[in-house]
């Protein structure tokens, strides 16, 4: 756990407002009251909340001290003039004072006034990880910070935290709930994700809820799953409502329902059920878990298209499905063997992608439909992780590369681009990074790819290396050259894992 500073130690900058301040200030003075609090939630020490109140409606440009070059700091700037205002204070450095700038501005732009702040925080938790920097960031490179659900824990394996670092890998984010009294035993599994609106949300297991969470760590409100248990991964989709993979209570099989929650009244309105979909006794992947009768898909992750409102789902023993909202197969993501009929009685067998070359021509070699043989231009994803929905019909993936080929193909992950034409029934691979990597950046579970557009990087994330280590290469989709990359190494790693999920976004959230 972090040790917290006590509220009395945060930075207090107070202009009138108290017993011996007149009641109305001078005309001339802009500045009524400017306070500043260090982690006002107890889950955000790198964190804290500005209140400033002035006379005339401003708006406020933050600049928060980088000492990794331009690329280290830190900037936003308030969207509504207002006479009151709470400013989040994000990406102070642990274990020292960092200097903060507010640059007050008029509604034409003008700077009225600046102030200028020292805001202390923390040092970190010795079981925060070791960021090298292998490459530093290119030309090319998407700016930002990189925020990590990080597994790492002494002691135990929850509660599982959130950190950032920015681009020299010094940590400048963190949220962590030990203390608090719903989220003490966080485990999100997959991780957080941003809202819409800028705030966080975090799923949790352990309670069994989904939590909207602002950038200083307050819980705004709470999503509870009743009748399923919640695992792996929680999203929000377009209309604000949240898709879910979970567990039906008392049901004989498990990580094999998505569920969508209404994000006014938290009720189910929609349930995907696997078992009438997909054929749940399929057995086709070798596997180390230990009761595929009970677990025979392992949901581990879910994707929305916003095209069709269709969804796609990750079954780490299966495949990659996409589904409609009435749960019918709309096509299957895996080599072609073992595929019969559905528990709602569909041939899964014509539901399933047939692989074309480079030149768009069928490949029909039964080997490499089968997957005991790769084409030069087509491979199979195994065991796959992350699946991200993409214009134009495309699809990335984690290919995490475990009993690849049936055990027979070599130990490699993959981050891998495919082409689907859902008419034709057609898959077509465009990119692949990692096979090169071999080893070195193989994770067998977890890990994340995106695609950063328009600026055609791909980021790739084995968050299970062998070390243990999580890796964060980011590789150009045109010339497959490494524009950066990142090694985490945790002093504690509970499963072999560092994260599961990363993600480069701006600190502050773009409005």
């Amino acid at each position: 756990m972090l040790r917290r500073l006590p509220l009395a130690f945060a930075l207090a900058l107070v202009w009138g407002c108290d017993a011996s301040a007149p009641e109305s200030p001078p005309p001339a003075e802009l500045v009524t009251r400017l306070t500043v609090a260090h982690d006002p939630s107890g889950a955000a020490p790198l964190a804290a909340l500005a209140s400033l109140q002035t006379t005339q409606p401003v708006t406020v440009e933050v600049t928060v001290e980088g000492r990794g070059g331009p690329a280290t700091e830190i900037r936003h700037r308030t969207t509504e003039p207002a006479t009151s205002q709470a400013i989040p204070l994000l990406g102070l450095y642990p274990g020292s004072e960092t200097a903060v700038r507010l640059d007050l501005r008029a509604a034409d732009g003008r700077v009225l006034e600046t102030r200028h702040l020292a805001v202390a925080a923390p040092p970190l938790a010795a079981d925060f990880p070791a960021i090298t920097v292998d490459v530093p960031p290119g030309a090319g490179v998407r700016p930002g910070v990189t925020v990590v659900s990080y597994f790492g824990h002494a002691g135990s394996l929850t509660p599982q935290r959130v950190f950032a670092y920015d681009a020299a890998g010094a940590i400048r984010y963190v949220l962590d709930f030990a203390d608090h009294p719903d989220l003490g035993a966080l485990f999100f599994d997959n991780g957080v994700s941003r809202l819409a609106n800028g705030n966080w949300l975090v799923p949790d297991r352990n309670s069994n809820a989904a939590y909207e969470v602002d950038l200083v760590g307050r819980v705004v409100r709470s999503w509870p799953f009743r009748g399923v248990r919640f695992h792996h991964e929680a999203l929000e989709l377009p209309s604000g409502n949240l898709l879910a993979t979970v567990d039906r209570e008392g049901a004989p099989t498990v990580e094999d329902v998505l569920v969508e929650l209404d994000r006014g009244s938290g009720a189910v309105v929609t349930e995907w059920d696997l078992t009438q979909s997909l054929d749940a006794s399929r057995r086709a992947w070798p596997t180390d878990l230990a009761n595929l009768d009970v677990d025979w898909f392992h949901a581990n992750a879910v994707a929305y298209d916003p095209r069709d409102d269709g969804v796609v789902v990750s079954g780490r023993t299966q495949g990659v499905v996409k589904l409609t909202r009435a749960n019918r197969v709309q096509w299957i993501l895996a080599p072609h063997r073992g595929w019969g009929r559905a528990g709602d009685g569909t041939d899964l067998t014509t539901r399933l992608l047939r692989p074309l070359d480079a030149s768009g021509a069928p490949i029909t070699d039964p080997a490499v439909l089968d997957g005991t043989a790769t084409h030069p231009d087509f491979e199979w994803a195994w065991y796959q992780h992350a699946p991200e929905v993409l214009p134009g019909g495309r699809l990335l993936l984690f290919d995490n590369g475990d009993n690849r080929g049936y055990g027979t193909g070599g130990t490699y992950s993959r981050a891998v681009l495919f082409e689907i034409d859902e008419h034709a029934m057609t898959i077509r691979q465009l990119w692949a990074y990692g096979r090169e990597r071999g080893a070195e950046t193989y994770s067998r579970i977890v890990s994340d790819v995106d695609l950063h557009e328009p600026e055609g990087v791909v980021l790739f994330a084995p968050g299970a290396a062998a070390g243990p280590v999580g890796k964060v290469v980011e590789v150009s989709l045109a010339s497959g050259a490494v524009l950066a990359e990142v090694s985490i190494r945790p002093p504690v790693a509970p499963f072999g894992i560092t994260f599961h999920r990363v993600e480069r976004m701006p600190m502050y959230p773009e409005r």
